[in-house]
């Protein structure tokens, strides 16, 4: 293998951050100066197959750097590169895969403004140009546009990350935003307002009811105690009691779906990757929501961060695995806080580690951050952003239950998903089947914003109507169009409001339930604006791996750009052209990104007369 490194070396500060990762290097092989005095470091190297082992830690050390340092230098990409014997030009790859991560020089403080739907409805363009007025050049403050940053309840939104050593590293989160309270958050993150408490995001907190947001709002999150006080590791408890083989046919039982978008059986999934004969078996968590109009996993996972806990470690004790990533959103600093917290005191408690509650049983929870991809939330995307590779998607078969993680069976599933198995061991699968359809069972989390009253996520049966959930959440006069499922679903017409809430009954009127995405537009919102920005969104986040989802966006940005600067009837042109380069995508791309890619724009021309 041909490394070819270059002459650059890195700063004291990019060599520390690097080191406090990876420790000391052994040799001058790994980046330790020359001096002569181990001979051996002349003749041959030591420890090359140990640190290809660990390709898996390029990307927390990318973290590493950019925390510290604010950007990544070719210095310290040279760097990690001899310490993990990656070569620079696959870790060139990565660094700029990431649209947290910059190789060129950039003031420590970054301020990331959304530009996505629930804050370009909020007024996110005028914010953006009044920041930036502000905080021009020589301010010492970076400000990038960027897309959703999950905090759609409370838009616009702002984050600004400054880095440095520990002591001065600080993050602080701006929403709803304003330019006074953005320029503050980005000049003095550390003296920031503080953010509101997760049940603020949660209108029915104390509604005895709730089943997934129960404790949010009544137990403290960083408390275990209070987490075991209010029911927890109630289900872990009976989930050993069940065994492994019990706890699979009680989820398979209760008809626990998917709730990410898939709508896949968890059940079978489970049962499919425990049947693996060939081991190590892997757990992973996908904390990655990124789809425009999502949030509801950061409310779960600041407000009841030991329920993710205690339920990762029943999905692993259930399917053989010992070992849980938690791959987290990097733009979610508060929920990393009580995640890591969470972990930690887990584990000292013993419902982590060797010895699970003294069943003699071995499990563990790593959280790997990542650093702003969209595609991402695909599995095996996921999994190669773990493994320190570029995120893009896989081509299945092989599935995951058979070669998953490091090429071995694993299990992935979201948030919600999770934390739905709780109470199903608890209650038993057949009360909790008898909640919601006979088809779509369960509760279902709903994260509703844009033109209502009260934003935030909502806890429903499955069957409820759309208009069931809006009329919950206070929708505005002069309602245009409700988008269903974020970027990758579909519009429907005010009209259409009694479509009842499952994945059938959505998938029947022409559109789709996806994640749970409710977002309602009012008639003073620019429908064309904000299909342009769809297609600005799919267009950053391709990959890039496949030519109909790389050229397909593309073409489908400029067409819409082109439709919105001359609309009328040259328009139609473009738009038989939007429905040639849609079928395209949806019927020739690897993965979902490009597939529902066009989804939002065709639903937006069909069904809403956009451009009429």
């Amino acid at each position: 293998m041909d490394l070819r490194f270059g002459d650059s070396e890195p700063t004291d500060e990019e060599r520390a951050a690097v080191d406090s990762l990876l420790g000391p290097p052994e040799s001058s092989w790994a980046g330790a100066a020359r001096d002569g005095t181990d001979p051996a470091d002349l003749r041959w190297a030591r420890g090359g197959r140990e640190a290809r082992d660990r390709r898996d830690l390029l990307l927390p050390g990318l973290h590493a750097v950019n925390d510290r340092v604010g950007w990544i230098s070719g210095g310290a990409l040279d760097y990690l590169c001899r310490r993990l014997t990656v070569p620079p030009a696959e870790a060139y790859g990565v660094a700029t895969f990431y649209a947290m991560f910059s190789v060129r020089p950039r003031p420590a403080t970054v301020l990331h403004l959304c530009t996505d739907l629930a804050c370009a409805a909020a007024g996110a363009g005028d914010l953006c140009a009044a920041v930036e007025r502000r905080l021009g050049p020589g301010s010492g403050v970076r400000v990038e546009r960027g897309p959703c940053l999950g905090l759609c309840e409370r838009a616009p939104a702002a984050l600004a990350v400054r880095a440095g050593r520990s002591e001065l590293r600080a993050t602080a989160v701006c929403a709803p935003a304003t330019p006074d309270t953005a320029v503050h958050a980005a000049t003095a993150p550390e003296s920031a307002p503080a953010e509101p408490p997760p049940a603020a995001a949660v209108p029915q907190t104390g509604e005895p009811t709730l089943t997934l947001l129960g404790r949010i709002g009544t137990a403290d999150p960083t408390s275990l105690d209070d987490y075991r006080a209010h029911g927890g590791y109630t289900a872990l408890r009976r989930a050993f009691e069940l065994g492994p083989a019990g706890v699979i046919r009680e989820v398979t039982d209760a008809g626990l779906v998917g709730r990410g978008g898939a709508a896949f059986p968890t059940g079978r999934k489970w049962q499919a990757t425990a049947a693996q004969p060939d081991h190590p078996h892997y757990l992973v968590c996908n904390a990655d929501e990124s789809e425009p109009g999502t949030f509801k996993d950061r409310v779960l996972m600041e407000g009841d961060p030991y329920a993710l806990v205690e339920a990762m470690t029943i999905a692993a004790y259930a399917t053989g695995a010992h070992k849980g990533y938690l791959y987290l959103r990097g733009e979610y600093p508060r929920a990393l806080a009580r995640l890591t917290h969470a972990i930690t005191q887990a584990r000292t408690r013993g419902l982590l580690g060797d010895d699970v509650l003294g069943q003699g049983y071995a499990f563990d929870i790593e959280i790997r951050r990542g650093a702003g991809a969209y595609i991402c939330g695909e599995e095996t995307a996921l999994f190669n952003s773990i493994e320190g590779y570029r995120g893009e998607p896989r081509s299945k078969p092989p599935f995951p239950v058979e070669k998953g993680l490091f090429g071995k069976p694993t299990v992935e599933n979201n948030v919600e998903t999770l934390v739905n198995v709780l109470p199903i061991l608890t209650m038993g699968a057949p009360a909790y089947a008898a909640i919601g359809t006979r088809t779509s069972t369960g509760p279902k989390l709903y994260c509703v914003s844009g033109s209502v009253d009260r934003p935030g996520v909502y806890e429903l049966p499955f069957g409820a109507a759309l208009g069931e959930l809006l009329m919950l959440a206070g929708v505005r006069k002069g309602l245009r169009a409700v988008l269903l499922g974020g970027a990758a679903g579909g519009f429907v017409r005010p009209d259409e409001l009694d479509i009842p809430l499952t994945f059938e009954g959505t998938r029947e009127a022409g559109t789709t339930l996806g994640s749970g995405v409710v977002m309602a537009f009012d008639d003073t919102v620019p429908l064309p604006r904000l299909l342009l920005r769809v297609a600005e969104f799919f267009r950053d986040e391709s990959c890039g791996q496949c030519v109909p989802c790389r050229v397909g966006t593309v073409r489908q940005e400029e067409a819409l750009r082109r439709i919105v600067e001359r609309t009328g009837p040259a328009a139609a042109d473009d738009i038989a052209l939007l429905r040639e380069v849609g079928r395209a995508m949806r019927d020739a791309s690897i993965c979902g990104l490009g597939q529902t890619a066009w989804n939002a724009v065709e639903s937006a021309i069909d069904r809403l007369g956009a451009y009429e």
